[in-house]
C-alpha cells in the first residue's frame, strides 16, 4: 500500500536495565522489525549464542572490520569493543524492514550523524537501587564491576536529553506497550508517507475525475 523506507529504531540504556529483553519481544510482537546484530569482543554470557545476541569475535578481528570501515558506528564501553555491521542495517532498511539498533549513548551519538532520521529510546530501570540487584542478579561481574557500571549510569544519564522518547522498565508489560506504541505511531508519521502513492491514490485521480466531469458539462451546455 504505503512503500517506505525501514526506519531505525536506536535503543540504549544503562546495562542491566533489561533493554536486550524488551527488544526481543517487540520483535516478537511487531510484524517487520527486525533486530541488527552488533559484533563485540566480549565473552559470551550464560545462554548468549553467536549470531543471536551478538557476533562474538576476537579483538583482531575486530580492528579489521573497523580498518575496512565495516561498522556504521562502534565503541568500547567497559573495556570491550562493540561495533555495528552497516551493510545489514542499511540493506534491511532499504528492503522497508524496521530495525532495533541495541547501542550505548557514544554509538548513538555517532549514529545520529549518519541516520538523521532515525528514531532515539532510551530504557530507564525502576531505579539505581533496583538496577544494582539486577545486576547482582546477573552474575559474573564482581563488586567493583559492578560499582563501576552504576557510576557510569549516574554520568550517563544525563545523555537522555537526546532521545526521542524515554521508557521506563520498571513492569516489563507496560514497557512493551509504550515501545510498541512508539513503532506503530512513528511508522504512520506524515514524513514516511510515500508521498507518490498517496497523490496518485487520493490527488491526481480524484483532480482526473472532476475535470472529466467538468467536460461533460461544459459538452452538454455546447449542444443544447
Amino acid at each position: 500500500m504505503m512503500e517506505r523506507r525501514g526506519v531505525l529504531f536506536v535503543v540504549s540504556a544503562p546495562s542491566g536495565a533489561g533493554k536486550t529483553t524488551l527488544c526481543k519481544e517487540l520483535a516478537a510482537r511487531v510484524p517487520n522489525l527486525k533486530h541488527s546484530i552488533s559484533y563485540t569482543t566480549r565473552s559470551p554470557r550464560p545462554g548468549e549464542v553467536h549470531g543471536r545476541e551478538y557476533f562474538f569475535v576476537d579483538a583482531r578481528y575486530f580492528q579489521s572490520l573497523v580498518e575496512r570501515d565495516e561498522f556504521a558506528e562502534w565503541a568500547q564501553v567497559y573495556g570491550q569493543r562493540y561495533g555495528t555491521p552497516r551493510t545489514p542495517l542499511i540493506e534491511m532498511m532499504d528492503k522497508g524492514v524496521d530495525v532495533l539498533l541495541e547501542i550505548d549513548v557514544q554509538g548513538a551519538r555517532q549514529i545520529k550523524k549518519t541516520f538523521e532520521d532515525a528514531v532515539y529510546l532510551y530504557i530507564l530501570p525502576p531505579s539505581i537501587d533496583a538496577l544494582r540487584v539486577r545486576l547482582q542478579q546477573r552474575g559474573g561481574d564482581s563488586t567493583e564491576e559492578i560499582q563501576r557500571r552504576l557510576q557510569k549510569v549516574r554520568e550517563e544519564m544525563w545523555s537522555y536529553r537526546e532521545y526521542d522518547y524515554i521508557v521506563k522498565n520498571d513492569e516489563m508489560t507496560q514497557a512493551i506497550m509504550q515501545l510498541e506504541a512508539i513503532v506503530l505511531a512513528e511508522r504512520i508519521k506524515t514524513k514516511r508517507v510515500d508521498v507518490q502513492w498517496l497523490e496518485e491514490n487520493f490527488i491526481r485521480d480524484k483532480e482526473l475525475h472532476v475535470r472529466s466531469a467538468d467536460d461533460q458539462s461544459d459538452e452538454k451546455e455546447r449542444t443544447r
